[in-house]
């Protein structure tokens, strides 16, 4: 039972928005979603991707959360965890992930067997599935751009949780097929210089950087969450 009751706590301080959409943090997440449609006025944001320059700075947190408020604002969202090294939202969401984005890229399911859905009205998955030996392959490849252009046809909103750009370039191969990126970072744990490289690492890659998500402030600052356009 206490096994059960600490993996609760955890789902809901992870899916805040899903648990408690009516706390502050929920609204700070409806705030950015905000701010990326403003962004995005001359053309529909239909793809977004979502990194960090490292790890730990709650970037797949913040991805999940995203996805849960664009849902409720009765958008069809399909979230894909493209991280393919260290993938973490077949756990936030508690779903199976024998089969999922790798199976989909090699020829062996269709997008539309692996994707799952969840509980949260309009909001679909598509986890990693068994990890690759070629990551970054398999994001460059054809046949993802089939598979973004065929999630399209069915989703208002397709998510990317990638990689830490300063780890691996797997967001880079990414950012160029995307309508915008975010970059999220830790409050007093981030170095400039990490976010700046960061920041220099997806230009070349022609991402359409939206800005700068800024988690773990302090209470006493805010409400723990915001927003800084680029």
């Amino acid at each position: 039972m206490a096994k059960r009751k600490k993996q609760f706590k955890t789902n809901v301080r992870s899916l805040i928005t899903k648990f408690n959409p009516k706390s502050p943090i929920s609204e700070q997440y409806r705030t950015i979603r905000t701010n990326i449609e403003f962004a995005s006025v001359d053309t529909a944001m239909r793809s977004l991707l979502i990194t960090s320059s490292g790890p730990s700075e709650g970037k797949s947190s913040t991805t999940a959360n995203l996805a849960v408020v664009f849902a409720q604002q009765g958008k069809k969202v399909l979230l894909i965890d493209a991280d393919l090294r260290k993938p973490t939202v077949h756990y936030t969401f508690k779903l199976d992930n024998r089969a999922g984005l790798s199976t989909v890229l090699v020829g062996e399911k269709p997008l539309e067997e692996a994707t799952k859905e969840t509980d949260v009205p309009n909001l679909d998955i598509l986890t990693c599935g068994p990890i690759p030996p070629n990551p970054s392959e398999l994001l460059g490849s054809n046949a993802m751009k089939q598979l973004i252009k065929k999630a399209q046809e069915t989703y208002d909103m397709v998510i990317f949780d990638t990689p830490p750009v300063l780890a691996v370039t797997d967001a880079q191969i990414l950012a160029n097929t995307c309508d915008g990126a975010l970059i999220v970072v830790r409050s007093e744990k981030t170095e400039y210089d990490a976010i700046q490289k960061a920041k220099e690492l997806l230009e070349p890659a022609h991402a359409k950087l939206l800005g700068i998500v800024l988690n773990d402030v302090a209470q006493k600052k805010s409400n723990t969450y915001y927003y800084y356009g680029s």
